[in-house]
């Protein structure tokens, strides 16, 4: 028996390798629209369209010459306001040659990069300017998106009124905005609370992205330095457990569960590869996007937080092997808790940058089962949002075992939107968007685009306080 989706959200029966973090996320307004060009690409056999909106947004747009009737809305990840209209080069040539038009835009190029004040809007707005020009009139669209575009995604879906049929999402900020500076905040606090070396290192009010990306590199070499000590490798392992982060960062398989030093060496390893020196520098295009800093930590029970954790075990076990006593750790967390939110700027995160959960059209979300910047419990958090708005029949979230923040293969990619195609088509789930019908859909694929690796996975919710987004 499969779910027949209708688009009010009701249900009825019927029958490996790690990229570079800056590259990552990347990747590669309602108003007056500006002139539009439609420019002919022939080597491509395509025609291709631009413009910009009232807000400065520039939007970009290809349509194939054997157009199948699809379009697809591309929103780009965190990085610089350059309009996109495809997760990637080899993607993007690939679903034109199958047929669907692609556009995507660039948000307001005057604001910051964490652009979630305009994106929906200029989403919205280059897809009607862009059906305008090109005199489209598609029989689906499809909102897809990576990274903090895939942030943008779910709200594009929950706002969708008939704009768009269906949805899937790549590596996606899910969670939101008001989560992701919080845990954020609590893995560098206590970094700097438990690692000698980076006790005084500023953890947000940056003055620049440059100033962030060097606390980051300070919070990087203070990790490195605890590394030589039991007593530095536990606070490791309990900072990078609030982080939400992975314990696989090479090799082809996971350290095993009980191997908790070869944990801890991957997260080591991991938050000394330029990680925190992207957070920290991303924190200050977010603050600067919501008019300071919305994380907090006032009232935070750390103890609760760390046995939430999966990692819980791991840390016990470092901590005893140490002689620290981790009780003591975490009184110091609790007693010196200091950071609330700047002005209205929580208020403003979550009115910008979380979701309700109310679905309106399906939602397929992919990740990658080690993501260092969007960890995969972001996608755990976001169905239980789901699920209390009542909207999980219409979300399937899967996995593909890979390391690295939207570490996707093209042929991963194109196989996730095509089932998505098909799915909003019949008007119910397919079996199509199972692991073994993923997998097969991307190894048909030209072998060039890389195949498919999608597999099973249960990740937990974030480790995090619990926000007024909830």
């Amino acid at each position: 028996m499969t779910d027949a989706i209708d688009l009010s959200g009701k249900r009825k029966k019927s029958r490996l390798k790690i990229i570079s973090l800056a590259s990552a996320l990347t990747l590669a307004c309602a108003g007056t629209i500006g002139a539009a060009a439609a420019v002919p690409a022939s080597a491509a056999a395509t025609t291709s369209y631009s413009g910009t909106l009232a807000d400065s947004a520039q939007w970009i747009a290809q349509v194939p010459a054997a157009w199948n009737g699809t379009v697809l809305l591309y929103s780009h990840g965190f990085g610089p306001l350059t309009a996109a209209d495809a997760p990637s080069p080899g993607s993007g040539a690939q679903l034109l040659a199958q047929g669907y038009a692609l556009v995507g835009s660039s948000y307001d190029v005057n604001g910051s990069w964490w652009a979630l004040d305009t994106a929906v809007s200029d989403q919205f707005g280059s897809l009607a300017a862009f059906l305008a020009a090109s005199g489209l009139h598609p029989q689906r669209t499809l909102a897809v998106g990576t990274s903090m575009g895939g942030l943008i995604n779910s709200l594009l879906d929950q706002e969708s009124y008939g704009r768009v049929q269906g949805a899937v999402t790549f590596c996606g900020l899910v969670a939101g905005g008001v989560d992701l500076n919080n845990y954020q905040l609590n893995a560098e606090y206590a970094m700097t609370e438990l690692l000698p070396g980076a006790a005084g290192v500023p953890i947000r009010d940056y003055a620049s992205m440059a100033a962030g990306s060097n606390a980051g590199a300070e919070l990087s070499a203070a990790v490195s330095s605890a590394q030589s000590t039991a007593a530095g490798q536990a606070r490791i392992a309990l900072s990078a457990a609030l982080l939400n982060e992975t314990d696989w960062t090479t090799g082809a398989t996971p350290p095993a569960a009980g191997d908790y030093a070869g944990q801890e060496l991957q997260e080591e390893e991991m938050l000394t590869s330029g990680q925190l020196s992207f957070i920290e520098s991303g924190r200050y295009m977010i603050s600067l996007a919501e008019g300071g800093d919305s994380g907090y930590n006032l009232g935070v029970d750390y103890g609760a937080l760390i046995r939430e954790s999966p990692y819980y075990g791991q840390i016990k076990a470092l901590y005893k092997a140490a002689g620290l006593n981790l009780g003591a750790d975490i009184a110091t967390l609790d007693e010196h808790e200091s950071y609330a939110p700047e002005g209205n700027s929580l208020y403003r995160t979550q009115a910008t940058s979380v979701n309700t959960g109310r679905l309106q059209v399906p939602e397929l979300d992919v990740h990658t089962v080690s993501d260092q910047l969007a960890p995969v419990p972001f996608e755990a958090t976001y169905s239980e949002r789901v699920a209390l708005a009542g909207s999980s029949p219409l979300l399937r979230q899967v996995y593909v075992n890979a390391i690295g923040h939207c570490n996707f293969t093209d042929a991963d990619m194109v196989a996730a939107i095509d089932a998505m195609n098909n799915v909003v088509a019949v008007r119910h789930w397919t079996p199509g968007v199972t692991v073994t019908a993923l997998n097969d859909a991307a190894n048909a694929l030209d072998p060039a685009l890389g195949g498919g690796n999608f597999t099973t996975d249960r990740p937990n919710p974030l480790v995090v306080q619990d926000g007024l987004d909830r």
